[in-house]
């Protein structure tokens, strides 16, 4: 497995390597969602390349870049366990050099739910992808469905940018208690740890209440709501009942694909969740 830090060194080595080549981008301390996208990479594709870099500019003022979690020893030996060919790891120097000055912006599926909450941050990862597909010129790339607003922007992107390659949504990968695989778990102490799970526990309710008939999507929403408020440690952010191709909340009966998410403070913690019903991404 090469591990690799300029773009000149990354691009002489992608264009050596078997095709199709298999591109997962990460900020690093890997959990077994990552290591999920891995095999399904390594399954589909000769190569494959793993990105690893925390990018400053999807990050707000107030948000956690500096104590986001790392520990690159251990990311390395994880990837080399699952025959990784590749590991990119860019400088911000080497990312964004003195003068920088270029964005990349998606408007409309970018602006709701986590684009609201957090200004900004889709601009950071808009422009963080493009130039990490630029650099790497993969065939496929592979996202997460738990990050989804996050993976459709991706979509839409590579769509309207005429990338030549394709976008892979994987399924959320869960602990045994349901609750999403995030690098930002190790944050939660305590009683907090158990209280994450309510999460999971309000957006499965929502999709039991549509199994069983339920087409109002503010009935919906507030089902999750009602779970959310009997657990004292959780701050919901926001619930959402919306639709699939625009991320706008659905208004009255539910017909096709919704998104059913959310984003929840349990303490200091902030975590988003998320299931599609009827339909799929």
């Amino acid at each position: 497995m090469q591990t690799l830090t300029t773009i000149p060194d990354l691009r002489q080595a992608c264009r050596e390597l078997g095709r199709p080549l298999g591109f997962v981008p990460t900020m690093g301390f890997l959990h077994e969602g990552h290591l999920s996208l891995v095999r399904k990479a390594r399954r589909e594709c000769t190569s494959v390349v793993v990105s690893i870099f925390v990018n400053p500019t999807q990050f707000g003022p107030n948000e956690d870049l500096d104590r986001y979690p790392r520990d690159l020893p251990r990311d390395l030996g994880l990837l080399q366990a699952e025959g990784v060919d590749l590991v990119w790891t860019p400088t911000p120097a080497i990312m964004y050099p003195e003068g920088y000055q270029t964005w990349v912006t998606v408007e409309q599926i970018a602006a709701p739910l986590e684009g609201a909450m957090r200004p900004g941050h889709f601009r950071g990862v808009a422009t963080v992808v493009t130039k990490l597909f630029n650099a790497v010129q993969p065939d496929r790339a592979y996202f997460g469905q738990k990050d989804v607003q996050q993976a459709l922007v991706i979509r839409r992107l590579v769509a309207d940018l005429n990338f030549p390659l394709e976008v892979i949504i994987c399924p959320t990968v869960r602990e045994a208690d349901g609750l999403a695989m995030s690098s930002r778990n190790v944050y939660l102490k305590g009683q907090e740890r158990e209280a994450a799970t309510v999460l999971y526990r309000a957006l499965t309710a929502a999709k039991e209440a549509y199994q069983n008939g339920e087409r109002n999507a503010e009935q919906l929403r507030q089902r999750m709501q009602s779970v959310l408020a009997a657990e004292p440690l959780a701050q919901p952010q926001y619930v959402s009942c919306a639709k699939m191709d625009d991320l706008q909340e659905w208004q009255g009966e539910i017909e096709g694909t919704a998104l059913l998410s959310l984003a929840v403070f349990i303490g200091q913690t902030r975590l988003i969740d998320n299931l599609v019903i009827g339909g799929e991404l």
